[in-house]
């Protein structure tokens, strides 16, 4: 699968920070492969937190990384969910990244959805690590990280 990767990607999220996080920007990028996605994340400017240094990572259902002074992103909404299954089986969860020195680079595979699913939608970094139980989006705390699926 790693040869995919030198191709272009069939889906990306340019990732931008909120007002409180305006060092927060990089790349999500999405490969569709036989049965499924290659995503490969690369982010910088990241806050030191009190989880280890792990954030919450979801597809979220809004086209839009707008909102307001107490949610910067409340636009994005929530988690996408078209098949309405309980968290963690949504559709967009995905998982939490683990930052090292405010900078994230990851790679995974998922079978839940091909890029063509997800264009237009946006990816949501969260503060918080995901605890894969909270119901209904694990309790991943603010959204501080933002980017529109194109």
């Amino acid at each position: 699968m790693q040869n995919n990767l030198s191709l272009t990607s069939d889906a990306y999220a340019s990732i931008k920070g909120s007002s409180a996080y305006p060092n927060i920007q990089g790349e999500v990028h999405f490969y569709g492969v036989h049965g499924g996605t290659i995503v490969t994340v690369h982010i910088t400017g990241l806050p030191e937190n009190s989880s280890g240094n792990f954030y919450g990572f979801h597809i979220h259902e809004g086209r839009s990384c707008t909102g307001n002074t107490a949610d910067p992103f409340k636009d994005a909404g929530g988690h996408y969910n078209p098949e309405k299954k309980p968290h963690p089986y949504h559709v967009g969860d995905m998982p939490v990244l683990m930052g090292n020195k405010g900078m994230v680079w990851c790679e995974f595979y998922t079978d839940r959805f091909f890029p063509e699913d997800i264009i237009g939608r946006t990816v949501i970094i969260h503060d918080m690590p995901d605890d894969f139980r909270s119901q209904p989006s694990g309790d991943s705390g603010t959204k501080i990280g933002c980017g529109v699926i194109k």
